[in-house]
């Protein structure tokens, strides 16, 4: 199983019907070991007419691929914030720990 693989990331479909194919991760499901991908493994389903769902019909899901079958491309990018203490009286920066 591929533990490296995060949403946003752009991976490789490397086995199945699918092979070949690059996408971007929707969602991760760790117990099942799938990962949900844009545009790829999306089914539609047809629902019968319940009393949750009255006027029954099709329905889109994602149907995941299974964490093995993907090679990451390219990983999304973390955005790390920082603050840096300013002097204002010189205008310069300060030293950390400078009052």
């Amino acid at each position: 199983m591929a533990k490296g693989l995060k949403i946003n990331d752009k991976v490789l479909v490397i086995s199945g019907d699918n092979k070949g194919k690059e996408a971007k991760i929707v969602k991760i499901d760790r117990a099942a070991g799938k990962a949900m991908l844009e545009g790829i493994g999306v089914v539609e389903r047809h629902m019968r007419k319940s009393y949750l769902n009255p006027a029954g019909g099709k329905k889109t899901i994602h149907v995941g691929i299974d964490l093995s079958n993907l090679k990451l491309v390219e990983a999304a990018k973390a955005v790390k914030s920082s603050v840096k203490k300013v002097d204002k009286s010189a205008g310069k920066k300060a030293k950390k720990g400078a009052k």
